[in-house]
């Protein structure tokens, strides 16, 4: 291996474990924090969060992110140890990484299929494929021998390794810390017990005055719903297979449960599918919202459309429609779907129709007494509370 590509393989080693590094917190951070909302996340069609926490986001219980910071670093280590001039495996280093890089560009074509099927793109993910595809490249053409050698050779410098302390502790040491890294990094099951149980600093008098402003320059917009007597209608444009839409219904539910019982706060979801098969305006990439909002709808009859949302939001990353409708019959008992779905489905098109109308380029957006809170406006539940508090001081 040239030293040219030995620095080109640890530089684009080096920017792709970047990207995955902020990849793994971004997904840590979803996994962790209801309230989070990543920079990333710019609208329906570029967005990690969607990425991340789709079907797509781990593979055999993996995070993907986390998958491509071992990856890197495995890289880095090859390239910048064992293919130093004085190492014994130099000239068998850009093998081992060629054939490495050939599994990553294989997930790569697989992620990258994925992204087409969510109609999403993640910034950081890209990144990673950039790196990827240029560490195959280089390292292939660096690599100076068949690679049908490759099995022989690394039985010789396997022999060399075990007989250097340094190499087996760098070995040991990487090991261990991908499996601890693996083993502590949180499941889905840590979202559900983190929302259920939040615990949110009070805000400061600072942060107070400065909703206080915001609040007061915030224009309104006129929904046309009726707040049936309430001082403060709170208006949730939502698609149950949007991961924020999730995180704000588990981590807004105690701040609503605190109001909606005096009678002073109405609260209303409108649904917004993002899937054209009833919600033309937006892009279709999530590939059962119809039929969870239709689901939902047909469930109020039976009296379990809460309990029903609840399943939905919980089990969002693996939804299907025939999931949503089996769903549908064992837990909102609702045992004519296919005929009553057209019904269901003409609300869900008025919804997505009145959020067009008023603009809706993300999910969720709230109104509050009309005023919109959307994208990187959307607070954590302190924030949440503190301006339905001031709705109710001036519902005007």
């Amino acid at each position: 291996m040239t030293s040219l590509s030995r620095k080109m393989l640890l530089v684009f080693a080096a920017l792709g474990l970047g990207a995955s590094s902020m990849s793994s917190y971004v997904h840590y951070k979803l996994l962790t924090d209801s309230s989070y909302t990543s920079l990333c996340d710019v609208n329906p069609a570029l967005s990690c969060s969607e990425a991340y926490l789709s079907p797509y986001g781990s593979l055999w219980g993996v995070p993907v992110a986390l998958a491509g910071v071992i990856f890197f670093v495995v890289v880095l280590l090859v390239a910048g140890v064992g293919a130093r001039p004085t190492s014994a495996a130099r000239d068998s280093a850009a093998a081992y990484i060629f054939a490495l890089s050939s599994i990553g560009l294989a997930v790569v074509v697989y992620l990258a299929w994925a992204s087409f099927q969510l109609r999403t793109l993640c910034m950081f993910c890209a990144t990673t494929y950039v790196a990827v595809i240029a560490i195959f490249v280089i390292s292939g053409k660096a690599t100076t021998f068949p690679m049908t050698t490759l099995p022989r050779r690394a039985v010789r410098d396997l022999r060399m390794l075990v007989t250097s302390p340094l190499a087996l502790v760098i070995l040991l040491l990487l090991v261990g810390a991908v499996g601890t890294v693996i083993g502590l990094f949180p499941r889905e099951s840590v979202t559900s017990a983190s929302a259920q149980a939040p615990a949110y600093p009070p805000l400061t008098d600072q942060q107070r005055a400065d909703l206080d402003k915001w609040w007061a320059v915030q224009p309104k917009v006129d929904l046309g719903i009726p707040n049936e007597g309430a001082k403060v209608l709170i208006v949730k444009f939502s698609d149950y297979m949007c991961p924020a839409c999730r995180n704000t219904y588990e981590g807004y539910k105690p701040v609503l449960g605190k109001y909606l019982s005096g009678g002073q706060v109405r609260y209303v979801v409108k649904h917004y599918p993002l899937e054209a098969e009833c919600n033309p305006s937006a892009p279709s990439n999530h590939y059962a919202s119809c039929e969870a909002a239709a689901a939902v709808i047909m469930a109020r009859a039976t009296g379990t459309a809460q309990k029903l949302e609840q399943w939905i939001f919980t089990n969002q990353l693996s939804l299907t429609p025939d999931k949503v409708k089996k769903a549908a019959g064992d837990i909102g008992g609702i045992k004519d779907f296919d005929a009553r779905y057209p019904s269901a489905l003409q609300e869900v098109k008025a919804d997505a129709s009145l959020g067009a109308k008023v603009g809706i380029a993300v999910t969720p957006t709230f109104y509050i007494n009309g005023r919109k809170l959307a994208g990187q406006s959307i607070t954590p539940p302190q924030y949440f509370d503190y301006l339905i508090e001031l709705a109710l001081r001036d519902p005007k």
